[in-house]
């Protein structure tokens, strides 16, 4: 199993996330790809511990925090798998001349920011990476240290408290819940974006983190975050505003190559996915663990069996809760739901031999050669008002090596935050109508 080198997991993360107007429906759309498709080939078992410790890390912090235009933008969006990563990666055009990044999307993050280099801080180059030169853009505009942006408004994106002079620029040390982390300065640039109309436009004025540096294997092939959590200065609440209050986006399969990808879209999303039958919508709640994604989820089912978990592990009020996040890999649940979960899967895998791969941090692995997953129940995650989400099999049961396959859950403490990852997210079309404060989802291929 160590040569092996196919079907691996993928799993977690990182972290660590126009001013035209048209008559037309337009959005902006970015292409998505999975970051593992960028790697030198690495085994599968050592990607997947690689990612177990930075999505545990990132689901601890993740429990502690707990004029408009018809259309939008789009933007690419695939799988990592090639680069050797668990994340999905977009690509977005910043400053003026516009320059391309390639950078992991995150829901679960505010900041957005690149490899940069400004006033001799930063490095020159980074292999297989980017680095954006700040002097060079015409419309970069520094923070300063002394604005109230810096010294109040940014304090929660970790803003530092170092002003020697009133030219001094707002600087930063942002940490991510992986144990990642960037340094540098803030500023307000220009980004281009691809519309869906198939035109262009700028969309000014947009928060960004200038990194001089960065640690963490979170950010390796990739060139900066795209910060899609809400709050004020995200790149999330600068386009819903400008493209109609809500945002899509579909993962492709978490072992895709590069080549395949969907979209990232503001604004609008296709009438063929909204008018799908297997659409189903539920609550977006925004402000209840801001600034996620927070989802009411009630139950979890295999087959026609409501598993017996504690309603309180759902309760945020006494340190439950379930959030949905493009930068974890995984699916995190409080022990009471790991234990229901992983114990009723398990009575209908009886007879296929349980393994432990060397190196491998999951707890529940089988040897399914030969073994035809359509045995397995469908597992549910159940709504308040009734909705289902039906994840794929291969979602919960996913690959790691040929003929080992295992639980993609990870148990988290007994209080805990529910985080719904990017692989049981994968193969289904995700609307986020923030306005509406809805959440609507749709099986698709992605295609």
């Amino acid at each position: 199993m160590k040569t092996t080198t196919t079907m691996l997991l993928c799993l977690i993360t990182m972290l660590l996330i126009a001013s035209a107007y048209s008559k037309e429906d337009t959005g902006m759309r970015l292409d998505m790809a999975h970051r593992d498709t960028l790697s030198p080939n690495p085994t599968p078992f050592h990607r997947i511990e690689d990612i177990m410790g930075m999505d545990q890390k990132r689901h601890n912090v993740i429990s502690q925090k707990i004029k408009k235009t018809k259309g939008g933008a789009r933007m690419s969006l695939g799988s990592g798998f090639d680069f050797g990563a668990a994340q999905y990666f977009s690509e977005i055009m910043v400053g003026t001349p516009p320059k391309k990044f390639r950078v992991v999307v995150d829901t679960g993050s505010e900041l957005t920011w690149v490899n940069c280099r400004f006033h001799g801080k930063g490095k020159e180059k980074l292999e297989n990476r980017h680095v954006f030169r700040a002097e060079n853009s015409s419309s970069f505009r520094k923070v300063g240290c002394m604005t109230k942006t810096c010294t109040d408004d940014l304090s929660k994106l970790f803003s530092l408290a170092i002003c020697p002079t009133p030219r001094t620029p707002c600087s930063y040390d942002y940490r991510y819940v992986d144990g990642s982390s960037a340094q540098g300065v803030f500023a307000k640039e220009t980004f281009t974006v691809g519309l869906t109309n198939g035109s262009v436009t700028s969309i000014r004025g947009l928060l960004i983190g200038c990194s001089s540096s960065s640690e963490g294997g979170a950010f390796r092939e990739a060139d900066g975050i795209l910060g899609l959590a809400l709050s004020d200065y995200s790149f999330t609440s600068k386009a819903i505003n400008i493209f109609g209050g809500k945002f899509s986006y579909c993962l492709v399969d978490h072992t895709s190559h590069k080549n395949v990808s969907n979209y990232l879209i503001f604004g609008s999303t296709p009438s063929s996915a909204t008018k799908s039958p297997a659409r189903r919508t539920t609550r977006l709640d925004v402000n209840l663990l801001p600034p996620y994604y927070a989802i009411n989820i009630v139950g979890i089912s295999i087959g026609e069996e409501m598993l017996n978990i504690p309603p309180q592990v759902w309760d945020v009020k006494i340190g439950g809760g379930n959030i949905l996040d493009s930068g974890s890999s995984l699916t995190f649940l409080a022990e009471a739901a790991y234990k229901a979960v992983v114990t009723g899967l398990q009575r209908h895998l009886v007879g296929v031999k349980r393994v432990k791969p060397e190196g491998l941090p999951i707890e529940y692995c089988f040897d399914t050669n030969g073994y035809d997953d359509r045995k397995l129940p469908q597992l549910s995650f159940h709504f308040k008002g009734g909705t289902r989400f039906a994840p794929y099999r291969r979602s919960y049961l996913i690959n790691v090596a040929p003929g080992v396959r295992c639980l993609g859950f990870v148990e988290a403490k007994a209080q805990a935050t529910n985080v719904i990852g990017n692989i049981m997210q994968q193969n289904h079309l995700w609307e986020f109508d923030i306005a509406a404060s809805t959440l609507s989802f749709s099986p698709s291929t992605c295609l």
